[in-house]
């Protein structure tokens, strides 16, 4: 079972809704590693998960999860992966003690101990209603339980959205931990790019159901470049060299895809680093190439 070099392999992935189309996506995330997921909402993001989950059936396109095909190994797989949601998918009117023995028939490696642990961990009361949980209670109680049945794989989509900036550093954290298994992997989908910029290892960015880029997080941020000059020198520079413009009244700020060429081509103007969050503001923006 562990032969394989990535824990999730998509290929020319299709999906089309009435006024959508998840447009022959490909990327892989490679075993062992944290991939971000990163795109403003509507982009493709949970499309993209919920097929991962066969919750909603492809057009066209091949996905491979550990190694095992997603159509025919269905069982297989989900035995071996958790996916945790923005929104609890257990009952309001259940207790943490109730899910234990609920997820114990669904999974034959629940682990109980592992559950408590984590629930003493997060602080989570064992026999309060889930109904009666506040919101960042909610998501460490899905992430307990996605954590304790032995799962190689975590697919989570939004998981740390509308959390405040301590929970989200002790789940953050808790990611982490559970990769110190060289076996294990995540997906993680988010808009809040500077969680990804602290713990992913490569990121995929999603736009309007295609991808844009798909690579090693530090590989992308250091080949983009912002480069700031004045508007009088910014009409000196060939729009093919660039993504877009956000235009001020005192220059233009450019997001240049090639930093070494920027460099060499533009020596004379100032060419700072970036930011995921830059690059995804400025390749949203790409169709407009100038904005303010």
């Amino acid at each position: 079972m562990n032969d394989y070099k990535n824990a999730i392999e998509i290929n020319g992935l299709t999906k089309k809704y009435d006024g959508f189309t998840l447009d022959n996506i490909s990327f892989n995330v490679p075993k062992g590693s944290i991939m971000g997921f990163i795109g403003q909402n509507g982009a493709g993001k949970t499309t993209t998960i919920k097929l991962l989950l066969n919750l909603i059936k492809k057009d066209s396109g091949t996905i491979k999860m550990l190694g095992l095909d997603n159509d025919k190994n269905e069982r297989e797989i989900k035995s071996q992966i958790s996916a945790v949601f923005d929104e609890l998918p257990f009952h309001d009117l259940l207790n943490a003690n109730q899910l234990s023995v609920i997820l114990s028939d669904v999974f034959e490696g629940w682990d109980k101990n592992t559950y408590f642990n984590y629930l003493d961990r997060f602080s989570l009361p064992r026999k309060k209603k889930f109904g009666e949980f506040s919101k960042g209670m909610k998501m460490k109680l899905q992430i307990s339980a996605a954590l304790s049945h032995g799962a190689k794989l975590l697919i989570m989509d939004e998981a740390t959205t509308g959390l405040d900036p301590v929970v989200r550093n002790e789940i953050l954290d808790i990611f982490l931990e559970y990769l110190q298994d060289e076996n294990n992997s995540i997906l993680l989908s988010s808009h809040i790019t500077t969680d990804l910029e602290k713990i992913a290892d490569s990121v995929t960015f999603i736009d309007k159901g295609k991808i844009l880029l798909s690579g090693g997080k530090d590989d992308i941020v250091e080949s983009h470049a912002l480069l700031k000059c004045k508007k009088s020198e910014y009409k000196e520079i060939a729009p093919e060299d660039y993504i877009s413009a956000r235009l001020t009244d005192f220059g233009a700020e450019v997001m240049m895809p090639d930093r070494e060429k920027a460099v060499s081509k533009y020596s004379g103007l100032t060419i700072d680093n970036t930011t995921l969050e830059e690059i995804m503001l400025f390749y949203v923006r790409r169709d407009k190439k100038e904005w303010n």
